[in-house]
């Protein structure tokens, strides 16, 4: 997780007045609520998060109780892949050399790892 990844502490769906359905996060579900209210949406499903999470955690954590019905498990599953995506994207990936036998390999030092995560 990066340092600068926002946490959540509310995750859920909500229709837009438009008729989409889109996944939604906050730290105050009385407030978010209000907002949504105010701004057309129907059909708002959130719920409280058991510990602050990023979306990607949060997206996961609501298919894991089960909010996979419908248009609002479809914008879920939806983002979740978005962000699995996203995730995916800031991987490392360190090329693998060859090992023969009978040679001992030099030793890898903290700063060629560190230059490697930063090419």
């Amino acid at each position: 997780m990066s340092a600068t990844e926002k946490l959540f502490s509310v995750a859920g769906t909500a229709t837009n007045a438009d008729g989409t359905v889109k996944a939604r996060f906050a730290n105050d579900l009385v407030a978010r609520i209000k907002i949504l209210n105010k701004a057309g949406c129907t059909a708002i499903n959130l719920v409280e998060l058991p510990e602050p999470m990023t979306k990607l955690q949060a997206l996961q954590y609501l298919q894991s109780i089960g909010i996979t019905e419908g248009e609002a498990g479809y914008a879920v599953a939806n983002k979740l892949a978005e962000k699995a995506r996203v995730a995916k994207r800031g991987e490392v990936k360190v090329p693998a050399k060859a090992v023969s036998k009978g040679k001992s390999q030099p030793k890898v030092t903290a700063e060629q790892l560190v230059a490697a995560v930063k090419a």
